[in-house]
């Protein structure tokens, strides 16, 4: 009798599932919409004045145009290869894997071997990728772990050599900016204001945003960033186990966190007042949201833009804090790599709301990676209209 084959969880943080969007064969990518950068004003429509070869060579460089984002993180190595569309980005490849980099930084400060070897065995299958799709424009970043390691700058040296990937260590600033340019889109227009959370796993970035006006984007009117994460929280309060009064007094020590920034952008009162809400573009909110649908597996076109109610929000986080490690580990959108870093992840929200409160949460599938694509797409139109008024300068002196 023919043994029956097991079927693979897919979790959040496994390739095509959560943080990272399906693989698929390039001849039937997904798309993701995105806040795309207009083409530059004199792109214009093609008129008779423009030669043919012209537009055929302007359509040659659109469809050879492909980008790659690659975010480092404490917990996840994520890749993203689209390219850009009128209304988004048609994604080629994606690769998403924990590498837990931030393992253990808590107690030495640094980045220990064994992480290192995970981190860069994951990033050579990114590099592999990268050159298999023939990439034009990439950029790469590290966030906290990198930038708080003693040895963070050696290692990111190590991994250049290793597989040809050059890294930059961004700052807070720039990883809530990405962070924000990546779902900003999924705002409600109509709210007085919105809080942008990304719950990383060595820091959570929280950025306070006022609506868009006259078509522009959203504008940021404060943001911060907390040396706290789901890797940290769980190394000094423990992951596996939590009863409700240890998960009540890391709730409040996260709040007390939060509370020390005040009013940086003067929004409490439309929070109060229940006229803004939350935007979550972290693998805790889309956990979260897979749980409370019920998904027998993970399904990023059902969980990203879904909205929750802060009673949902809380109704799971209580669920998954009185489960065994082993229950969650069995959850399709948790597995056993989550399994131990999603109750803190739900303590961060939950502080979040006690400290901001709010009864609508929006779940973003999509974050640094997406916020990255927009840039590179942004310097792509920057450059092709630099290039096209080089040849209206040349065909004038003819």
């Amino acid at each position: 009798m023919a043994k029956r084959r097991r079927r693979r969880r897919r979790t959040p943080d496994a390739p095509g599932a959560g943080g990272a969007l399906t693989e698929r064969s390039a001849e039937n990518p997904p798309e993701i919409e995105l806040a795309h950068p207009s083409p530059p004003k004199d792109a214009g429509p093609a008129t008779p004045r423009r030669k043919q070869d012209d537009l055929e060579a302007d359509g040659a460089r659109r469809a050879q145009a492909r980008f790659a984002a690659l975010d480092l993180g404490t917990n996840n190595c994520r890749l993203l290869i689209a390219s850009p569309r009128s209304q988004g980005f048609r994604v080629f490849d994606a690769f998403s894997r924990i590498v837990r980099l931030g393992e253990g930084m808590a107690a030495t400060g640094a980045i220990s071997d064994a992480a290192m070897a995970r981190t860069i065995d994951a990033l050579k299958v990114c590099a592999e990728k990268i050159a298999r799709r023939s990439v034009t424009r990439q950029r790469c970043i590290a966030t906290q772990a990198c930038r708080a390691a003693s040895n963070g700058r050696e290692f990111l040296e190590n991994v250049r050599e290793q597989t040809g990937l050059e890294f930059e260590i961004i700052p807070p600033a720039e990883e809530a900016r990405l962070a924000v340019a990546g779902c900003a889109n999924l705002l409600d227009e109509g709210a007085g204001a919105g809080l942008i959370f990304d719950i990383g796993g060595g820091s959570t970035e929280l950025s306070w945003v006022r609506p868009a006006r006259d078509g522009a984007g959203p504008e940021i009117a404060a943001w911060t960033s907390m040396p706290i994460g789901v890797v940290s929280l769980s190394e000094k309060f423990g992951g596996r186990e939590l009863s409700r009064d240890a998960y009540e007094e890391l709730v409040d020590s996260v709040r007390r966190e939060i509370a020390v920034f005040g009013d940086p952008a003067g929004l409490r009162e439309v929070f109060k007042s229940g006229a803004a809400h939350h935007l979550g573009t972290s693998g805790t909110v889309t956990s979260i949201a897979g749980v409370h649908l019920g998904l027998p597996r993970y399904r990023r076109d059902t969980v990203d833009g879904l909205w929750l109610s802060a009673d949902e929000v809380r109704d799971v986080t209580e669920r998954l804090r009185a489960m065994s490690f082993e229950e969650r580990s069995d959850e399709p959108c948790i597995g056993v790599e989550r399994a131990d870093l999603v109750v803190c992840g739900c303590a961060i929200l939950d502080a979040l709301l006690l400290e901001w409160p709010s009864t609508r949460i929006r779940v973003a599938d999509r974050g640094l990676r997406e916020g990255i694509l927009v840039g590179l797409a942004d310097a792509h139109h920057r450059e092709r209209g630099k290039k096209r008024r080089r040849r209206k300068r040349r065909r004038g002196a003819q």
